[in-house]
């Protein structure tokens, strides 16, 4: 007999909020498929990477905004708690919605850009997707800073991203619709590392 997801988690989803809530700033929590992740506090390149995206989503769509470190329950994707580094949703999306943790309903896009720890690979590149594309989400959009391109993850189905995308720093990048506006990645060619 195959236990449930409960059944391997670390901890209930009460006691992981619990947990997260009185954390320290210099970390930040998220509760993937059952177990609690440590998310390593941005370097300067990354702030400047979320910053770089926010002021272009503002441009492109000024209707919306890229709310960053976002916190979201997914759950549809085992009781989980991710922390985006940016939700890209209409102008006070959030607003009313109790706690740090948000209903991913009604976001466009969410946005990680790798950080350079161990579980990066894991956590931005597998686990995320995955996540998100279950909460139907309808654009992931990971910023790699490991291979300096950006790719998009789009038409979520059954758990995942149908369509893949991979652009390298200083492309043009289509970000398809709901959020349907393209990006002109040359500076972030600045921001390789």
């Amino acid at each position: 007999m195959t236990p449930s997801s409960e059944e391997r988690s670390q901890m209930s989803v009460e006691d992981f909020e619990e947990l997260a809530r009185v954390a320290p700033e210099t970390v930040a929590l998220e509760f993937i498929n059952g177990k609690v992740e440590v998310k390593p506090v941005p370097d300067q390149l990354h702030g400047a990477i979320v910053m770089w995206l926010l002021r272009q989503c503002m441009q492109h769509r000024p209707e919306l905004a890229l709310y960053p470190e976002q916190g979201l329950r997914i759950p549809t994707y085992r009781s989980g708690r991710a922390r985006a580094d940016g939700a890209l949703a209409p102008l006070d999306h959030f607003v009313g919605q109790e706690g740090e943790w948000a209903s991913p309903e009604g976001v466009l896009m969410t946005v990680e850009v790798t950080s350079h720890d161990r579980d990066a690979d894991q956590r931005d590149r597998v686990e995320k997707p995955s996540a998100y594309a279950a909460a139907g989400i309808p654009v992931y959009l990971l910023v790699d800073r490991e291979s300096s391109e950006l790719i998009v993850h789009a038409e979520p189905k059954g758990g995942t991203y149908r369509s893949v995308i991979r652009r390298s720093f200083g492309e043009t990048v289509e970000l398809p619709d709901p959020v349907g506006f393209a990006l002109d990645t040359e500076k972030l060619k600045e921001y390789a590392d």
